[in-house]
């Protein structure tokens, strides 16, 4: 068993006894039990987050959204950033393509169904007639 040094663990290893424990549940504890059980945990939490911020872990834990419920509030982007954002976007698709970057969209063309020339056409009817020939082929040599 590794041992530890972090007063949470310390304090849940006690209460834990005590869960099994018939003399020591929380229904016999005092009021006065009670609340020095309550300022111990405050005092832990306390503790605890001194330390994180001694890691270095506290810019972290407070920049980080609030978590309701175990899930994360939805973000809200403000307009200028969306616009930021699209601009940006804008731009990289206008180097792509060679053209100047601009926001308001260029009407689309409408293409109408792609036509195969007759040669191609021609073209893939004669290499079906060979698959076929080769396959008729190999099916009377059996």
């Amino acid at each position: 068993m590794r041992w530890t040094t972090n007063p949470l663990h310390f304090v849940l290893g006690i209460l834990l006894i005590n869960c099994f424990n018939p003399l020591m549940s929380l229904n016999n504890l005092t009021p006065t039990q009670l609340r020095q059980a309550a300022d111990l945990k405050e005092q832990i939490e306390e503790l605890q987050s001194k330390l994180s911020h001694l890691q270095g872990d506290g810019a972290a834990a407070e920049a980080a959204p609030a978590v309701r419920n175990g899930r994360r509030g939805k973000r809200k982007i403000s307009a200028a950033g969306r616009a930021r954002i699209r601009a940006a976007q804008i731009a990289r698709w206008a180097k792509v393509k060679g053209t100047h970057a601009s926001a308001e969209k260029a009407p689309a063309k409408r293409r109408g169904p792609r036509k195969m020339s007759a040669a191609a056409r021609a073209k893939i009817a004669a290499a079906a007639r060979a698959r076929w020939a080769r396959f008729h082929a190999a099916q009377g040599a059996k």
